[in-house]
């Protein structure tokens, strides 16, 4: 026993170097890191989503499960998660604008207006707008500009903010849900928003790189 332990002992500080990872294995190694974590995070972001449209689901009696799972995604996460109804929704409300307002038919629109709605003016001025109020200030609140965002509506553009709702035109116009996997509203015009997304188009504009506005 003790000339074979003798006989090992030279083999041992080989075995060791063998097993032992080289400066480049731990450099690649590490390099390999952030992909994996970015890979690993994307996988669990997809798992969240995935849950998010189960739950929203369970509360409609036909979903849509096929368009729901490829148009879930949008600029700020997954529509699912963040507002609390799918996809195929907030298509029919924005469809629904884009017709009411091709349509010049004030009551077709206002339909799609949830009440009180949140209107803030050009200078900031916020105010909660009823039914009457609304009817009352509809060529101030949705003026050419605005009609012509409304006719262009696009899901694809649309921005999502975790348990606020759904935005366009940085956040000119708000969308969101009264009850889970119902059907979104507008409940925000902002005027403000409106001018200030006008001045960052016209900006990208002048330096030649039209990038569009959410």
């Amino acid at each position: 026993m003790t000339a074979l332990r003798i006989s090992l002992l030279p083999v041992l500080p080989l075995l060791a170097m063998a097993c032992s990872p080289s400066p480049a294995d731990v450099i690649a190694s590490e390099g390999d890191t952030e992909p994996m974590l970015r890979t690993q995070e994307a996988k669990v972001e997809a798992d969240q989503a995935e849950d998010c449209l189960l739950l929203v689901w369970s509360e409609q009696d036909e979903p849509d499960i096929e368009f729901d799972k490829s148009h879930d995604t949008v600029k700020g996460g997954a529509i699912s998660c963040a507002t609390g109804t799918s996809p195929s929704q907030f298509e029919a409300a924005i469809a629904a604008l884009r017709d009411a307002a091709k349509s010049g038919n004030k009551a077709r629109l206002l339909e799609q207006v949830g009440l009180p709605l949140l209107y803030i003016d050009a200078a900031g001025e916020r105010r909660e707008l009823t039914k009457e109020e609304v009817e009352t200030l509809f060529d101030d609140v949705f003026d050419e500009r605005m009609i012509e965002i409304l006719q262009n509506l696009d899901l694809s553009q649309m921005t999502v903010d975790q348990g606020q709702g759904a935005f366009f035109e940085l956040g000119s116009l708000w969308l969101v849900v009264d009850e889970e996997g119902g059907k979104p509203r507008v409940v925000t015009v902002n005027r403000q928003a409106l001018d200030e997304a006008a001045e960052a188009a016209r900006r990208q504009a002048d330096r030649g790189q039209g990038e569009e506005i959410d």
